[in-house]
């Protein structure tokens, strides 16, 4: 995926887990996609960093 793609299912996920709606289990299942895609994003942006950096 795409690192907008990543950001913007992130940005779904949070807006998930703060309605506090979600039971337990499927805020915990939530909860550990988001930090997957926390981990990717981060990634890319390290990436990217780099790359500006070695310019």
């Amino acid at each position: 995926m795409k690192f907008e793609d990543n950001l913007k299912e992130l940005e779904n996920v949070l807006k998930q887990l703060e309605k506090g709606e979600l039971p337990l289990e499927d805020a915990v299942k939530l909860y550990t996609d988001g930090m997957k895609l926390a981990v990717l994003c981060r990634k890319d942006l390290d990436e990217a960093k780099l790359q500006i950096s070695e310019m």
